[in-house]
């Protein structure tokens, strides 16, 4: 007679199946873009004098209280931004690792908005050190 299920004995313990290599490079991409964020905006934040004279040569009536506010505006959406990036990499890193289908997809557009909005932000005056810690919107400038 057959027995479907054990009766006695320890329970099984069932073995995860290890992702593909391809996978596994991609997961790696992920982190390595995560990285990159965070150091794009730690270049941008220290270099904010860079940032600083672009908003002068965009409002150059701006009062030094009002250049202020717009450098630590802008350096805030920078951060923000970054940290934003940074944690989709890694949350699509993760969903990838454990094999969600739908983190195929959201990987694949997080990369083409990204490579799509760099040429846009490299063509803006200021484009040379923000470009690799986001994007400032012309709202701001």
């Amino acid at each position: 007679m057959y027995e479907p299920y054990p009766v006695s004995g320890p329970p099984q313990r069932l073995w995860r199946a290890r992702p593909p290599h391809t996978v596994l490079s991609a997961i790696r991409l992920m982190y390595a873009g995560a990285a990159l964020e965070l150091v794009s905006l730690a270049f941008a934040l220290v270099n904010r004098g860079i940032l600083t004279s672009a908003i002068v040569q965009a409002h150059p009536d701006y009062t030094s209280a009002q250049l202020h506010t717009a450098e630590n505006f802008r350096a805030g959406l920078l951060a923000v931004a970054a940290l934003i990036a940074v944690g989709g990499w890694l949350w699509m890193a993760w969903a990838n690792g454990r094999g969600r289908s739908w983190a195929r997809g959201f990987s694949v557009a997080f990369f083409v908005l990204g490579t799509l909005g760099l040429p846009i932000i490299s063509f803006r005056p200021w484009g040379g050190v923000v470009t690799s810690a986001g994007k400032v919107p012309a709202a701001a400038s």
